[in-house]
């Protein structure tokens, strides 16, 4: 064990020193203090756009929930739908996909389960879906580094890698807990164990980002969550938070009721001629002081508001992403990126490498009970991903620890509860807690069974030679294969089975085939030991491939190239040199690409041409 500390540690501090000394020496007094201060002030600002960037991602999750809010609600009213255990998962998703935020459909959840209108038997899908329905967000940032393809690729797996976890999750526990309730019976016989008393949800990065987001837009979440409760004066209420402090008065009066049995009591029960009266307690709420974010004014509707703050948020969150990245870039290069790449990714000595996981889970999992946003912490990892700095080996168990780090603030949260209702919002978040950890038994102790590592490299390569496919990813996962699942559970189980089936199986046998023409080819007939034997367009992306370069050339090009006819059309007078350097020119102007391949640069140059024609 000593003698692996010494391989690890002298060579980096040696690279780290020798380098330094080096770098020094070249430089005089006056370089050496200019350097310290650009290296402040790059940490500085490093320090302002992840300050920026958490606030943007808080204030995203607000515009998702002005534009899809009540959608939201109306969508968790429907309880016979929502007894369907599919259709309870997508729920899940589809709703913390509309307002962006796990903890948000939670709460919504709980204020369900705490007043009585879903069991928490019913509840536990839809915890699983929001599981699901959080991870779409790193998947987003992956995106926006989609200029270069070796780091499109790590990102896009390093963040792919955490759907595929609780894809593969869903796959294993949702039929686990249908058949015999596991979830549920293990956190009932928890909740009946201990004597758990209320308490306080903590405030950490809440404190430092809200003076800035709550400037900018203050919400009234209690509005969703009335909605989804049938509250009918919430569907007419405005999330936009107007009155920030208020005064509620309650006080006995006489009031007017239809009918002796509507009394509070036959003691406070009296009679004028038609009239009915009797005595109970009414509240007045006095509005005292105005919230002073930058919409508490302005008379639009939450819609308009929510597209605004979307668009703001988007910019502001890509604008920060790339300047990160492009710091990142410039602050970790050369031999300071060997010392943090070699720190962070190299295992503890033998024979406790096995450790290094687990304590990158924990790591995770503090983490993200800090920023209080798994969302905020695998999407802040993925550009460092990207960059190279942090392997997909170590970030699986970083994310891993985010699952249990937002579970542990939702069990906090849930705490806070009242007496009468702590025990049904401790058992969901528990519930959250318990699918995460068995999620991590089945997928990360024994290295054979870490498949989602596997799966998001497999996908990053594609989506690096296919760069659209992370699109048609995004897409088919989280919008579309929801919506069909929720619409064959709608019709009903027959008409699920009898189309699900088969699809399922035709799958796992496309799976099992696969891995066989791989590892076994002997064992596959002649026919089955590759997929030549179906149309090309069926087995390869390619023929798709030129289908989408072509189409996205000709819409890229379009403006360009009715510029350059209408240009040949005013100048047909001049000489045929000019005409063949007008061409020239366009050729090059078109060719402004990333793609280094000398392949790729011969097939877009076809397009091209195809284009021109």
């Amino acid at each position: 064990g000593v003698h692996g500390l010494h391989e690890i540690f002298p060579p980096l501090s040696t690279l780290f020193m020798v380098g330094r000394t080096r770098q020094c020496k070249e430089l005089d007094t006056k370089g050496k203090v200019l350097r310290v201060l650009v290296s402040v002030a790059k940490a500085v600002a490093l320090l302002a756009l992840l300050y920026m960037f958490i606030c943007s991602l808080d204030i995203l999750s607000s515009a998702f929930q002005l534009v899809g809010g009540k959608a939201a609600g109306d969508i968790f009213q429907d309880n016979s739908v929502l007894s369907n255990p599919l259709a309870g998962l997508v729920i899940g998703v589809l709703v913390t996909l509309l307002v962006q935020s796990s903890s948000t459909s939670s709460s919504i959840v709980v204020s369900m389960v705490s007043s009585g209108i879903l069991k928490v038997q019913v509840a536990v899908p839809i915890i699983m879906g929001t599981n699901i329905g959080t991870s779409v967000t790193n998947t987003l940032v992956a995106m926006t580094q989609a200029g270069d393809r070796s780091t499109f690729r790590r990102a896009f797996a390093g963040a792919t890698v955490h759907d595929f976890f609780n894809w593969l999750s869903v796959l294993v526990l949702l039929p686990l807990e249908v058949a015999s309730g596991y979830l549920y019976r293990v956190t009932k016989l928890i909740i009946d164990s201990f004597q758990i008393q209320t308490g306080e949800a903590p405030d950490l990065l809440n404190v430092i980002t809200d003076p800035l987001t709550e400037s900018i837009i203050q919400l009234d979440k209690s509005v969703i969550s009335g909605v989804a409760t049938g509250d009918p004066e919430a569907r007419n209420k405005s999330l936009i938070k107007k009155w920030c402090l208020t005064y509620t008065n309650t006080s006995l009066q006489n009031v007017t009721v239809e009918g002796p049995e509507n009394c509070t009591s036959p003691e406070f029960c009296w009679f004028d001629g038609n009239y009915t009266f009797t005595l109970k307690n009414v509240s007045e709420t006095f509005n005292l002081e105005k919230c002073k974010h930058a919409f508490v004014n302005v008379n639009l509707p939450d819609l308009a508001v929510g597209l605004i703050l979307l668009a703001l948020s988007l910019l502001v969150l890509c604008t920060c992403l790339i300047l990160i990245v492009k710091l990142l870039n410039s602050m970790l290069k050369g031999q300071v990126a060997i010392v943090i790449k070699k720190i962070l990714n190299t295992n503890f000595p033998f024979p406790f490498g096995w450790v290094t996981g687990y304590i990158a889970i924990l790591v995770g999992a503090g983490m993200t009970f800090i920023v209080q946003s798994s969302s905020v912490f695998t999407s802040a990892i993925t550009p460092l991903v990207g960059i190279g700095v942090i392997s997909i080996e170590r970030a699986y168990p970083l994310s891993l620890g985010s699952n249990i780090g937002t579970t542990t603030t939702a069990i906090l949260a849930a705490m806070a509860s009242p007496g009468e209702t702590l025990a049904n919002a401790l058992q969901i978040a528990l519930v959250h807690f318990l699918f995460n950890i068995s999620g991590i038994i089945l997928w990360y102790p024994i290295p054979f069974t870490r498949l989602p590592i596997r799966l998001a490299k497999s996908l990053g390569n594609v989506t690096a030679s296919y760069r659209w496919f992370a699109g048609v990813y995004i897409v088919c996962c989280f919008f579309v294969l929801p919506l069909l699942v929720f619409s064959l559970s709608l019709a009903g189980w027959k008409v699920l089975v009898g189309v699900g089936v088969p699809l399922l199986v035709l799958l796992i046998a496309i799976v099992v085939i696969n891995v066989l023409q791989r590892k076994k080819p002997n064992f596959l007939p002649s026919a089955l030991r590759s997929w030549d034997f179906l149309p090309l367009w069926a087995h390869s992306l390619d023929p798709w491939d030129k289908v989408v370069t072509v189409a996205a050339a000709k819409c890229c090009c379009c403006c360009k190239c009715c510029q350059i006819v209408t240009e040949k059309q005013d100048d047909e007078e001049q000489n045929s040199d000019e005409k063949d350097q007008e061409i020239h020119v366009y050729d090059n102007l078109a060719m402004t690409t990333e793609e280094k391949d000398k392949d790729q640069t011969k097939k877009e140059l076809n397009i091209l041409s195809v284009t021109q024609l």
